[in-house]
């Protein structure tokens, strides 16, 4: 059977990247399970495993540039299977660490490898859902994210205290480049843009090659379009929530409940992911309703999603009760998932198909240099100082609540003029 004649062919593509982002997150995700092994094998402080963390997030915001200008330059396809090979091998060569340094040059070199995914990814499914579905499918392979984090520190951190911590790199690396060389055969390549000038009631004919977009032109565009820069600043606060989470949660768990490795890695990620799992494409399908009506429909549910969540980040932190933290975990992982279900649609809506690879890039770019990269030390050292990572990781609420006014001015003041010189511009460029 083809199924890329199958009408249902666009949601077989969510779902054919759905499977590469769960092994993108949990390759990522493992080595944080496994940080108080690595603490007694090689002695490292927790401003040591904050580097770890930001190691993977420097190199993978500055390579999201050149990730971008690749996916918006060359077929999107090889950008993501070549990406998926790449650091899955990077992941099995992890094992080789005897050293600190080691594992920093090994969670760098991951970060160069998995940053070309998401830029390939959204503006792959961009191509494949228009504005009337493209939150919900974004929000659906937003889930992938959630599961292979769930997988990722649960599996390690169990394989680690029984086998090592070697073991689960090389089991996730294995898989990961099982899985492209099965995908190659069945993920093909979008018409750029078909999406988009069907919703502006222009036809295009299949391209051979992208409608290239001069960097200087690009810059113009976005430093022109007060909507983009306000999502990247956002995104960056969001992020550094996020990383805070994924980073020092675990060890958190181990600390202040004496939780074993394992267990430590489930519920650092099982009740917050499981909530956003939910909460992702419930967001994605409001998102879609919203935007229907009014142009900041997506940056609004994003809005309530981050301000929403920072009680809970507030309450994780400073909980002495197990009950509770979980409680506050699934209602921060619910929030988180509203917030991230529409993080690439609502740049998509004031950004022009030919340069969206390059504006997911440079959203990566600032979210994970500004805000991936910084949390993990900035929390670390806010917990050596005060000898309470508890209290540090609470401190991330702020931050929060920065995006939620981020967006709003968005939705208020800038939106709708953007994306209506978007598609302005769709229709004068067609014709």
């Amino acid at each position: 059977m083809d199924i890329s004649r199958s009408k249902n062919y666009r949601w077989y593509v969510v779902g054919m990247l759905w499977m590469i982002a769960f092994f993108n997150y949990a390759d990522r995700q493992a080595i944080f399970s496994v940080f108080p092994l690595l603490q007694e094998e090689m002695g490292l402080t927790k401003m040591q495993q904050g580097m770890l963390g930001s190691s993977f997030a420097w190199v993978y915001g500055l390579g999201a540039p050149f990730a971008g200008y690749v996916v918006d330059n060359f077929r999107r396809k090889t950008a993501i299977l070549a990406g998926l090979q790449v650091w899955s091998i990077i992941c099995i060569a992890t094992v080789l660490s005897q050293k600190f340094w080691h594992l920093i040059v090994f969670r760098a070199l991951e970060g160069l490898g998995e940053t070309f995914y998401f830029s390939a990814s959204m503006s792959f499914i961009s191509d494949y859902h228009n504005k009337e579905t493209r939150s919900r499918a974004m929000g659906f392979h937003q889930t992938s994210v959630y599961v292979g984090t769930i997988a990722g520190g649960f599996f390690a951190g169990l394989i680690g205290q029984v086998y090592g911590w070697r073991w689960s790199f090389v089991i996730f690396g294995a898989l990961g480049m099982l899985l492209g060389v099965i995908l190659h055969r069945f993920l093909i390549e979008p018409t750029r843009g078909a999406s988009d000038y069907a919703d502006a009631g222009v036809a295009v004919e299949r391209e051979t090659k992208p409608v290239q977009m001069p960097l200087k032109e690009f810059l113009r565009q976005i430093l022109g379009t007060p909507t983009v820069l306000l999502l990247m600043g956002a995104f960056m606060c969001a992020n550094f929530v996020g990383v805070v989470l994924l980073t020092w949660m675990p060890s958190f768990l181990h600390e202040r409940f004496d939780m074993n490795l394992a267990m430590s890695g489930l519920t650092a990620t099982l009740y917050v992911q499981l909530a956003s799992m939910v909460a992702a494409p419930l967001g994605g399908w409001i998102a879609d309703s919203t935007r229907k009506r009014m142009p900041g429909g997506r940056m609004l549910v994003q809005a309530l999603g981050v301000l929403c969540g920072a009680p809970f980040v507030v309450l994780c932190g400073m909980t002495q009760s197990v009950l509770v933290l979980i409680v506050a975990l699934t209602a921060w992982g619910f929030f988180k998932g509203l917030y991230d279900a529409n993080i690439f649609a609502s740049v998509f809506d004031v950004v022009r198909p030919e340069a969206r690879g390059t504006a997911a890039g440079f959203m990566n770019t600032v979210g994970w240099l500004g805000g991936g990269g910084s949390a993990p030390i900035v929390i670390g050292f806010i917990a050596d100082r005060t000898q309470n990572l508890g209290f540090a990781i609470a401190t991330a609420s702020v931050v929060y609540v920065m995006a939620g006014v981020l967006l709003l001015i968005g939705v208020v003041f800038t939106v709708r003029r953007d994306a209506g010189k978007m598609q302005a511009s769709l229709v004068a460029a067609a014709g």
